[in-house]
């Protein structure tokens, strides 16, 4: 999982960026909308609903534009939130890099064809649903921030039902990534949150059972240029791919 956490922090260093854009705002609102429509609008009753808002909030959007969102997605402001679907994209990236791209999109057609351009663009394909999420398992992961002691996060993991954990700098400091079958991601949050560990973010994301390695600075060059390009796009909220690769290399993202 090490290459996956790698890209998570470039992600998250990426997301301070976009903040300061506006996009991340966007796409976190969406989250809001979509969650509030599915579940009860309350945070407090509502987990997904919940960590959406909370990642809001360490993004700092105004808690003014959160609580329209949850509105929106209530269906107290009209319709608007009814038009938006999650939809997950598969293809390949330079190299047969395997990726999933996952949208919130009022328009099918539009988000297809953005995303057929840039995977063209850059050296990959779009392909069918299912071509490569069998390459991937899906895991609950929380991510916690500040002075970790080992054993005693292998402790708490176990508590809280965890399966594995991983440490790993998070915004530039110490912090740890523990992981959790999906269904159980509430429980593991809550649990860790009791026993006083400091919680940056609670997500499901998808892991690649096995990686792609990449060495070559123009093929880790073209790839990571895919995938800024697949995130500017407004309709997607997440890209996932199985590569792993030297610091340096990944570097390149900032290029």
């Amino acid at each position: 999982m090490a290459g996956h956490s790698k890209w998570a922090n470039i992600k998250r260093q990426k997301a301070r960026v976009d903040a300061v854009k506006g996009k991340v705002f966007t796409k976190i609102s969406r989250e809001i909308i979509v969650a509030a429509r599915t579940g009860v609008p309350d945070p407090d009753a509502n987990f997904q609903l919940r960590t959406a808002v909370d990642k809001a909030k360490a993004a700092g959007i105004p808690n003014e534009n959160i609580e329209r969102a949850i509105a929106k997605g209530a269906g107290k402001l009209g319709a608007g939130g009814d038009s938006l679907e999650a939809i997950r994209y598969e293809g390949y990236g330079p190299g047969g890099v395997a990726m999933i791209v996952e949208a919130l999109t009022d328009n099918r057609n539009r988000t297809a064809a953005d995303l057929r351009a840039a995977f063209s663009k850059r050296g990959g394909n779009l392909g069918e649903t299912g071509c490569v999420s069998w390459m991937f398992d899906q895991k609950g992961v929380v991510t916690l921030t500040g002075p970790i002691d080992e054993d005693a996060l292998l402790e708490a993991s176990l508590e809280g039902g965890a399966e594995s954990y991983e440490l790993t700098e998070v915004d530039e400091t110490e912090g740890a990534e523990v992981f959790v079958e999906p269904a159980s991601l509430e429980t593991l949050q809550r649990t860790l949150k009791e026993l006083g560990y400091s919680v940056r973010d609670s997500e499901v994301r998808w892991i690649a059972k096995n990686t792609v390695e990449v060495t070559d600075a123009e093929h880790a060059r073209s790839l990571l240029k895919l995938m800024d390009a697949l995130e500017e796009l407004d309709d997607v909220q997440n890209v996932t791919a199985n590569f792993d690769m030297a610091d340096e290399l990944m570097s390149l993202s900032a290029v």
